[in-house]
């Protein structure tokens, strides 16, 4: 899939589903009432625009970037931009007529900046990668919210260039593992290694070490292979030996997949989907986003020097930016708004298992970072909203029957955005 991919009045947004949107205190139709929505054909109008201000205006600063691909669109927002249109980064702009002036605490001013660092971050790989703004924002919100991301598109969409330009942009260490059948998991996490000098075994670090780990065609490799990024993924360690090893910190796996390919492969297990905070579909560019690409190509561009994109942040705005997401507000409401979406999920008829209480703490952590990222000072019901699907669409299970009549998880999201409740 390539849709969530966390929109700016500067940029055009990824598309949402038509059907996505939700009004406060109203209820929708059922699950049953509408199609199969196609989750790479829409993407999500900015919150920063669409959304109700909270009490206590945003600090002015940079827009929120691009949505991530498949998210719903927020139900105050402008028009959406027609289907598979890039997702904008967020871009300085003037405050609303009427808007309080940026506080001059210190704070505020830090946030700011740590925002500005981060839109500099999206504009040097925009340098590399185009028509994947909203990827770009997903792979941001996961690092704010220490998660991490699952990729999902056909081959040749700039899955790999789009990591390492990410990495690249941020000052970051990367490390590339191409999971095939026959790797072992000491050749992900490191192995105890027998030293003839010294008569001793020394522990030699695998790739895993490192700030960004790109685990390409993740899915091609067997199941204790996948299992040796279980540690690493949720408690940022490694094991070996009996001893336990720190990850670099910021820590990120960012994971690619095939949709159509399934021979020689091994579907993901629940408990390791479950330790992805994302699952971003990258899709295949619009015309004139292709037509620009071929233009840089034919301009000398050279995907594998990245000569276009230079550091504009480090790790430590990093740490400081997530620390700063960590400390948006929130409601009791939208606490409630938050368990009653979880709820409907394990109550829907198409559904064969729900999701779990990780997940709502996942999407809690996905809309306090997207909130941030818009200067809110708190998240609302439209951060959820937007966040829901990109956070959610892998920890669900349909049932067979459900399946076999077309029914896309896509589309169960979208209904239990419609069914339940807004709190106003």
């Amino acid at each position: 899939m390539t849709d969530p991919t966390p929109t700016d009045p500067t940029r055009r947004g990824i598309a949402p589903d038509p059907a996505a949107g939700t009004a406060a205190g109203r209820t929708r139709s059922t699950e049953a009432s509408g199609a199969p929505t196609d989750p790479n054909s829409a993407a999500a109008p900015d919150p920063a625009s669409s959304a109700p201000t909270p009490a206590g205006t945003p600090t002015a600063g940079p827009t929120p970037a691009a949505a991530p691909g498949g998210i719903a669109p927020t139900p105050a927002g402008p028009a959406p931009t027609p289907a598979g249109t890039p997702a904008a980064g967020p871009a300085p702009a003037p405050a609303a007529a009427g808007a309080p002036d940026r506080p001059s605490t210190p704070g505020a001013t830090d946030d700011a900046a740590l925002r500005e660092a981060l839109h500099r971050v999206r504009q040097q790989v925009g340098q590399a990668v185009v028509g994947q703004d909203g990827a770009i924002t997903g792979l941001l919100i996961a690092l704010l919210a220490g998660g991490h991301v699952l990729l999902e598109g056909v081959p040749g969409v700039a899955k790999t260039l789009l990591v390492r330009a990410f990495s690249k942009a941020l000052g970051l260490d990367t490390k590339r593992v191409q999971f095939t059948p026959d790797l072992m998991p000491g050749d992900v996490s490191g192995s105890l290694i027998y030293d003839a000098r010294t008569a001793e075994f020394e522990f030699r670090e695998g790739p895993i070490f490192t700030n960004i780990v790109l685990a390409d065609e993740i899915n091609r490799t067997p199941p204790k292979t996948q299992a040796a990024l279980l540690e690493a993924m949720e408690e940022h360690q490694v094991t070996a030996d009996g001893v336990t090893r720190e990850l670099p910190d910021p820590f990120l796996v960012a994971a690619t997949q095939n949709p159509i390919e399934h021979e020689g492969t091994y579907p993901l297990p629940e408990a390791q989907l479950d330790r992805f905070l994302l699952k971003l579909i990258v899709s295949v560019p619009e015309r004139d986003a292709e037509l620009q690409v071929l233009r840089r190509h034919a301009e000398g561009f050279d995907p594998h020097v990245l000569r276009e994109v230079h550091p504009v942040a480090d790790a430590a705005q990093l740490r400081a930016a997530r620390q700063a997401a960590a400390s948006v507000a929130v409601t009791d409401e939208v606490l409630g708004y938050l368990v009653d979406l979880a709820r409907a999920t394990r109550q829907s008829p198409s559904v064969q298992l729900g999701v779990s209480p990780r997940a709502a703490t996942a999407l809690l952590a996905a809309a306090k970072a997207w909130a941030w990222l818009g200067g809110y000072p708190a998240i609302t019901p439209d951060h959820v909203q937007t966040m829901l699907v990109p956070t959610w669409r892998h920890r669900i299970r349909l049932r067979p029957d459900a399946m076999l009549e077309g029914v896309s998880v896509d589309a169960v999201l979208t209904s239990v955005l419609q069914q339940t409740r807004v709190p106003i």
